[in-house]
């Protein structure tokens, strides 16, 4: 089968691999569509924080059940079903998966980033990490995980609820999409970006309430303007800069929530009794839960998000390269960018 990998930063390439062969409990499933995260883009850059390479990347997709090695009755999976996966593969013994907390494992490998993703023809999944994708066609679906890590920080990590004013600082696929999830809540929400395209194509596709140019010296005084001297309820940081962390705690009101979604390799010096001053709650907030997809298929799957608003790009697999390569030169004018795999 074929398989796209990144052999070092700035290169993808088209192998050929075996194909897999499932254990007992898990599918064999045909990948059907995969999005190019923020993080295999940092992999391809070289500049992802948990980057080794060579790398198959991938852990946005869809696909369809070819074969069950197994009864999955029980998880409610048949061959031919469309579907979607949970990609962090957790160790089960640590301290946090003792307590539940699953998605901040110790020992976390996410597809496409600690182990090899899901950019192959086929690919083998254990029955309790596949979704039933509920009709969902596959370019929805693969976009699905992404809404996921977007919900699990607005939502699950920073309780937005209905009246709050919600800033996201960043336009990319995961702060269009926290948006999104806020939104969904019944807040008042502001995104933020250095891309004035980006804002206005999120502002527009979204119905969200504003955006913000982010020149950087008067970020914080629009902020303020916005909210009438009082700060954002809940500032949510969807980059991984230094510098877009520091815009959060600014824009944040007295006793607001900080919550960071973004993942950065930078250092961040910072006069840190301001989050006394203000006594914020500060949360980092890392993958998303079984029930974070599952509530979000029916979301989409009810017709009152369009994901499709989202993905502004689609390559046909043999393009893999060209993918990557358009994203990574003009990301500012793209959101969620897929790959079309062979069916």
């Amino acid at each position: 089968m074929k398989t796209i990998i990144i052999p070092q930063p700035g290169k993808v390439e088209i192998i050929e691999t075996p194909m897999p062969e499932p254990k007992e409990g898990e599918a064999l499933l045909k990948v059907l569509r995969g999005g190019i995260c923020g993080s295999d883009l940092g992999t391809y850059r070289g500049t992802f924080a948990y980057a080794s390479y060579p790398r198959i990347p991938g852990h946005e997709f869809s696909a369809r059940i070819e074969k069950l090695n197994g009864d999955a009755t029980a998880y409610g999976l048949h061959e031919g079903m469309v579907v979607t996966c949970n990609p962090y593969f957790n160790c089960g013994h640590c301290y946090s998966c003792s307590r539940g907390l699953v998605n901040c494992c110790e020992h976390n490998e996410t597809l496409g980033a600690q182990r090899d993703g899901a950019f192959s023809e086929y690919i083998t999944m254990p029955f309790a990490r596949i979704y039933d994708g509920k009709g969902l066609e596959p370019d929805e679906l693969a976009a699905i995980e992404p809404f996921c890590i977007s919900y699990h920080g607005a939502v699950t990590r920073g309780k937005v609820k209905a009246g709050d004013k919600v800033l996201v600082v960043g336009a990319g696929t995961i702060g269009a999409l926290a948006a999104v999830a806020a939104k969904s809540q019944g807040a008042s929400v502001y995104i933020a970006d250095v891309a004035q395209k980006k804002i206005d194509y999120a502002v527009k596709s979204f119905g969200l309430d504003g955006g913000i140019f982010n020149d950087g010296s008067t970020f914080a005084d629009k902020c303020f303007e916005i909210t009438q001297g009082k700060g954002f309820d809940v500032a949510i940081e969807a980059v991984g800069l230094p510098s877009t962390f520091q815009n959060c705690i600014d824009a944040a009101a007295f006793g607001g929530r900080v919550v960071l979604i973004g993942v950065g390799k930078k250092n961040l010096d910072f006069n840190f009794t301001l989050l006394q001053k203000k006594e914020l709650n500060v949360f980092g907030s890392r993958n998303a839960l079984k029930q974070d997809f599952l509530n979000l298929i029916d979301l989409v799957k009810s017709g009152k998000v369009n994901l499709r608003k989202a993905i502004t790009n689609t390559y046909e697999f043999d393009d893999a390269a060209k993918a990557f390569a358009d994203f990574a030169l003009h990301g500012a004018d793209m959101l969620k960018v897929e790959i079309k795999f062979p069916d």
